[in-house]
């Protein structure tokens, strides 16, 4: 007796149909599974064996062959619980009902109850995607797949549920999910209203957030750069329906999708510990999974005291900035994942944090300075597009009445005018932001008048910018005057983009 049962499993981030064949043969008892699966799913033969007794049917006392699918692409996981027992159920004719155009995802307790599994998301599109009228999943994974449009979403809390409502013993309704209330009220607990001073830090934010450029942040201990950088996704524009869709496919694709948070309507911020693997950062691993540049896809990746995270892992950042996805090769096959993100660097300028501070003396000396500061590499650093000093508030303005800060809401408003710009001009190219502009683009969209273009070109000779530079103050004087509403770039443009870029700050050791 052979029966057939369509599954799904997860490839990178996107998801394809695995189909689970199950035979029933004479022979000595036995239960097989072929079909390169990996342990979690050899595993699977105790689990289904004990989950089909304890929801009072009969497991077959015959030579059981499973086959997973395509037998050639390596499977992991619990998913495959589900469909395994329905293909036996299948073939010893506890199922009587043929329901071609569905799969079933889902691992098995040892009682047959439903537990929820990773990734289902991203299964639930993928059989949207192939043709698959509907999906059988765990009740836990209810809310998560309802996120799925234009599939009908089916939960269940055991086999025993599902063998019924296979057999049409038991009505149960398709599960459904309003989004539109998920994006109604996007709240966040910080606000820049909160910073005091650091203007030139907040102007250098907004232009970070209009465009999309990468920002590097030096000074002492105290001075706001977490407190800034933390406080940077609230200016961003909000997530659309299809940003939200793909950044809750890489957190479900991890495991870290909050509990009762099917679809992740903030931008990410992830700011790792300095004691980071490579492996944690960019991804990878055995079996490998998204790391921290594809958990702040369409988000920040914040990364406090840079100079003391592994140079190896610091360095390993250059390839995602550029490419926007990381592909991550094994011998099973390769994986991408996506990693647009902005990323925010803030580092003290020495060991002991107060070298060029006025009202600290530095205890380091010369060559701990050096050694220090030398851990970011030019490579990198020619890839940041906006430095910026952060100095200490004074103490009198710590008790100073002052103006109110401008509220994070007011500087999200601006950004999203220079956004819509930005889309209007970019359309149909693939590009969203400005920093995204490839060296052939910036002719057409970064046009300078001449005495700007001999400014520039005299800075180019002064501070041996490198063509990367030259092209990253190109990029950022078009979103200066994005925020501006101007539609050519001037001259003041470029300007504060190049102090930006050449500063020569007191806190870099020479």
């Amino acid at each position: 007796m052979l029966s057939k049962v369509k599954s799904m499993a997860v490839l990178g981030i996107n998801a394809y149909v695995v189909e689970v064949e199950v035979d029933l043969s004479t022979g000595i008892p036995s239960f097989d599974i072929v079909g390169l699966g990996d342990t979690e799913v050899k595993e699977a033969r105790d689990r289904v064996r004990s989950a089909i007794k304890n929801s009072g049917f009969e497991f077959p006392l015959k030579k059981i062959t499973v086959n997973l699918a395509p037998a050639d692409t390596k499977k992991e996981g619990t998913a495959f619980d589900l469909p395994l027992a329905i293909g036996i159920l299948k073939c010893t004719e506890e199922i009587k009902e043929e329901k071609e155009d569905i799969a079933f995802v889902g691992e098995l307790s040892l009682d047959g109850s439903l537990r929820g599994v990773n990734g289902i998301l991203p299964m639930v599109i993928g059989a949207k995607e192939k043709g698959i009228s509907s999906i059988v999943v765990p009740y836990e994974n209810a809310y998560e797949a309802a996120v799925a449009e234009g599939i009908k979403v089916y939960p269940m809390k055991n086999l025993k549920e599902v063998v019924e409502f296979l057999n049409g013993d038991r009505e149960i309704e398709s599960f459904t999910l309003d989004i539109n209330n998920f994006f109604d009220n996007v709240e966040y607990d910080v606000d820049f209203a909160e910073v005091k001073g650091q203007e030139n830090a907040k102007r250098v934010l907004e232009i970070a957030a209009a465009g999309g450029h990468n920002v590097l942040m030096i000074g002492p201990p105290g001075a706001g750069k977490t407190m800034l950088a933390r406080r940077f996704p609230t200016i961003l524009p909000q997530l659309s329906f299809e940003e939200a869709l793909e950044v809750t496919k890489i957190y479900s694709i991890a495991g870290l999708l909050p509990k009762g948070t099917p679809l992740i309507t903030t931008r990410p911020f992830r700011a790792p510990h300095h004691t980071i693997s490579t492996v944690a950062l960019v991804g990878g691993g055995k079996y490998p999974k998204p790391g921290e540049v594809s958990l702040a896809h369409y988000g920040v990746l914040f990364l406090d005291e840079i100079p003391e995270f592994k140079k190896d892992a610091i360095e390993v950042l250059r390839q995602p900035l550029e490419d926007e996805v990381v592909t991550i090769t094994r011998v099973n096959g390769s994986f991408s994942y996506p990693s647009k993100f902005i990323l925010i660097l803030a580092m003290n300028p020495c060991p002991c944090g107060y070298y060029g501070d006025d009202t600290h003396e530095c205890h380091c000396s010369v060559n701990e300075i050096r050694r220090y500061q030398s851990k970011i590499s030019g490579p990198l650093l020619d890839r940041i597009d906006l430095h910026v000093e952060v100095k200490p508030l004074k103490k009198d303005k710590y008790f100073e009445e002052e103006t109110p800060s401008e509220s994070s809401k007011e500087i999200r408003e601006r950004v999203i005018k220079a956004r819509e710009m930005q889309l209007k001009r970019y359309k149909g190219t693939g590009i969203y932001f400005n920093s995204q502009l490839k060296g052939n683009m910036l002719k057409k969209y970064c046009k300078l008048d001449e005495d700007t273009k001999k400014f520039l070109n005299e800075a180019f000779e002064k501070f041996y910018l490198s063509a990367r530079g030259y092209n990253k103050i190109l990029k950022v004087a078009r979103t200066i005057a994005d925020l501006e509403g101007a539609e050519n770039i001037k001259f003041e443009h470029v300007a504060e983009a190049l102090q930006y870029r050449i500063v020569d700050s007191k806190y870099w050791y020479k």
